[in-house]
Parts: C-alpha cells; sequence; structure tokens
C-alpha cells in the first residue's frame, strides 16, 4: 500500500523534493509513496492510514524566536493536521526551508512535530539534494520500521 506524503508548496521547491522522492522510492521497490498536495482550495482530506507530512517554512518578519514567529501560507497544511482522525495517523513530520534563515530554518516542521506529538524525522534545504532525497527515503523507512 503507497504511503501518502502530504505537503504544501508555495515556491515549487517542496514539490520537487516530492517529486525527485518518490522517484527515488520506486527503485528501491520497498515502499512507494502518494504525494498530496494541499493548498487552500483543497477540501478536508481524512487519512485512515499512516502519512508523512512534509512543511516548508514561511514565517512573517522578525527572528522566529522571540518575534516574527507567525505561520504564512502554510496553514492549509496545518488544518488538515488538525483534523483528529488525521492526527491519529500521522507518522513524522519532514521539514524544509532555507538555512540562511539561521533559527527560522525548519522552524514551522519543528513546531507542527510539538504540536501534533510526533517526531521530526529529517529535514532538507530549498529543493534538496540527492543525498537528502536518499536519507529522507531512509527516515521514512526506519519509522515505518518503528511502528510496526
Amino acid at each position: 500500500m503507497p504511503i501518502h506524503l502530504l505537503y504544501t508548496s508555495i515556491s515549487g521547491n517542496t514539490h520537487s523534493f516530492i517529486e525527485k522522492l518518490t522517484a527515488y522510492a520506486e527503485t528501491q521497490g520497498r515502499v512507494t509513496f502518494t504525494p498530496i498536495e494541499v493548498s487552500d482550495a483543497t477540501p478536508d482530506i481524512i487519512e485512515d492510514a499512516p502519512f508523512f507530512v512534509f512543511v516548508p517554512t514561511y514565517l512573517d518578519g522578525g527572528n522566529g524566536i522571540d518575534n516574527g514567529v507567525f505561520e504564512i501560507l502554510t496553514d492549509c497544511l496545518r488544518e488538515q493536521l488538525e483534523i483528529p482522525e488525521n492526527q491519529q495517523h500521522l507518522l513524522g513530520i519532514i521539514g524544509s526551508g532555507n538555512k540562511n534563515f539561521n533559527a527560522q530554518y525548519i522552524l514551522t516542521a519543528r513546531r507542527y512535530a510539538l504540536q501534533f506529538n510526533v517526531p521530526l524525522i529529517a529535514n532538507y534545504e530549498l529543493r534538496g539534494t540527492p543525498t537528502d532525497v536518499e536519507r529522507v527515503y531512509n527516515a521514512i523507512q526506519q519509522r515505518l520500521e518503528e511502528i510496526k
């Protein structure tokens, strides 16, 4: 059964990474992924099987720690995760961002992990590298093994 990967992609970086990850998974022959892009126009999705979420970081100003921790553009993803049935099946968060933003790097993913009480299992910068794709794939595989 394919594992769902919920994500939102404003700049195209997350979408690009998901495409590379899905293609890589097909070459591995172990687990396959079904990407599901979430936007403001997406109706509620009720997950009934384990899934992972890819969260880019977009914040409104400030330094992301003591000011400017106002999440923007990814609210549609948070709303999907707030559906109680989805919280039961969420296995982990994968964060992305730009390391130039220092403390804000993957801040939204770290906050989601805390809010929804699931592990932050991996992260990557921008569109990711082939090494990032393999590392994230392995992190997902490891998490799936942990829940067996």
